[in-house]
C-alpha cells in the first residue's frame, strides 16, 4: 500500500465519526389508534424546526441513521445544527408491520403519519415548524402530508429524493427483460437489488445491500408504485410550500438530467419555490452513500432558508 493509498483509507475511516458531543439517537415506540408505531428520534432542547424524515420502500428508519457511519446520519447532523429530527418507520413498517392491511388507503397513512409526529413530540417545542423529507416511496407520503391544507399549515417546506415522473432507461430495460423479480416474503429480489445498488463504488462497502436497514415491504406499496405516474402530478399541484427535489447523477430507477428535473419541478404549480439538485457521485440511496454528508448538508441549508422565510413572515404579521 502506497502512502497515498494509506491517506485515502485514513480519510475514509475518519468519515465514520462525528466530533465530540454528538446527539443521542433513541428508538421510540408510541401507540396510535391501538397500533404500535416505531421511530428513531434525535431531540434538541430548543429546535430551530423539526425535520420529519420518511424512508423508502424495503427499508426502515435506520436508513437515516447508520450507526456504523454516524457522520452520514441525518439525525445526528441535523441535531448538531439545532434541529430535532424524527425518522418514523412508515405505516406498515417497523412495529406497525402486522397492521399493514389496515393502511391501504393513502388518507389513512397520512393520518397515521401526522399522529405519530404529534405523539413523538408531545409538548416539545417545534421551533418554526415541520420540514418533511421523503426518500423514494417515502416521497408519496410526504406529498400526501404536505397536500393536506389544514394540517400542512405547520409545514415549512419539503424535500423529495429518489423519485420521479419517468423511469430510467436502465429500469425500463429490466422491466422488458422481466428481471424485476419481487423476491420472497416481500423482500428485495435480485433484480431490484441490482437496480437499487448498481454502481456499488458509490457506497461504503459495508453499506451495499442495506442489510442494516432492510425491511419487508407491505403489500400496499405495489399499488403506490402502479399509480405513481397519475398520483404524483395531482399531489404536486396541491403543494403550497417550498420544494426541493434531488436525484443522484447515477440514479438508475428514475430519469435524470436537466430536462427530467425541470419536468418534475414544473409539476409544483402552486409552490412558491422549487429547487432541483442532481448530486454528483451519487446513486439512488442518497442518505447512505459516500456523499450522504454533502446531501444532508444541502438539505439542511434549504431547511435554514425555509425557517428564515417563516420567521420573516411571522415578523411581518406582528408588525401589522
Amino acid at each position: 500500500m502506497t502512502a497515498v493509498d494509506r491517506d485515502l483509507v485514513e480519510a475514509a475511516e475518519a468519515d465514520r465519526s462525528l466530533p465530540a458531543g454528538e446527539a443521542e439517537v433513541l428508538r421510540v415506540v408510541v401507540e396510535v389508534d391501538g397500533m404500535p408505531m416505531s421511530a428513531l428520534v434525535s431531540r434538541v432542547p430548543r429546535p430551530r424546526a423539526v425535520i420529519v424524515a420518511l424512508h423508502g420502500g424495503a427499508a426502515m428508519s435506520a436508513y437515516f441513521d447508520d450507526r456504523e457511519w454516524p457522520r452520514h446520519s441525518l439525525l445526528r447532523i441535523g441535531a448538531a445544527l439545532g434541529y430535532t429530527v424524527l425518522a418514523p418507520d412508515r405505516p406498515g413498517y417497523g412495529s406497525s408491520s402486522p397492521y399493514a392491511d389496515q393502511m391501504v388507503a393513502p388518507a389513512r397513512r397520512v393520518d397515521l403519519a401526522y399522529a405519530v409526529v404529534d405523539r413523538l413530540l408531545g409538548s416539545d417545542p417545534r421551533g418554526a415548524g415541520l420540514f418533511l423529507l421523503g426518500h423514494s416511496a417515502g416521497s408519496a407520503l410526504v406529498l400526501g402530508m404536505a397536500a393536506d391544507d389544514e394540517r400542512a399549515r405547520d409545514v415549512l417546506g419539503i424535500e423529495i429524493a429518489g423519485t420521479g415522473l419517468h423511469h430510467h432507461s436502465y429500469m425500463r430495460g429490466m422491466v422488458e427483460e422481466r428481471r424485476l423479480d419481487p423476491g420472497s416474503d416481500g423482500r428485495v429480489g435480485r433484480g431490484l437489488y441490482d437496480l437499487l445498488w448498481r454502481h456499488e463504488g458509490l457506497y461504503p462497502a459495508d453499506v451495499v445491500g442495506g442489510a442494516r436497514f432492510a425491511s419487508r415491504t407491505p403489500g400496499y406499496e405495489l399499488q403506490v408504485g402502479q399509480g405513481w405516474s397519475r398520483d404524483f402530478p395531482a399531489l404536486a399541484a396541491r403543494i403550497r410550500v417550498p420544494v426541493r427535489y434531488s436525484l443522484g447523477d447515477h440514479e438508475q430507477v428514475w430519469s435524470t438530467g436537466p430536462e427530467a428535473l425541470a419536468e418534475v419541478a414544473g409539476l409544483f404549480t402552486a409552490a412558491p419555490r422549487v429547487d432541483t439538485d442532481e448530486l454528483a457521485v451519487s446513486g439512488h440511496n442518497l442518505s447512505v452513500g459516500l456523499t450522504a454528508t454533502a446531501y444532508h448538508l444541502k438539505v439542511l441549508a434549504f431547511v435554514e432558508e425555509c425557517v428564515a422565510a417563516r420567521l420573516r413572515a411571522r415578523g411581518s404579521e406582528t408588525d401589522e
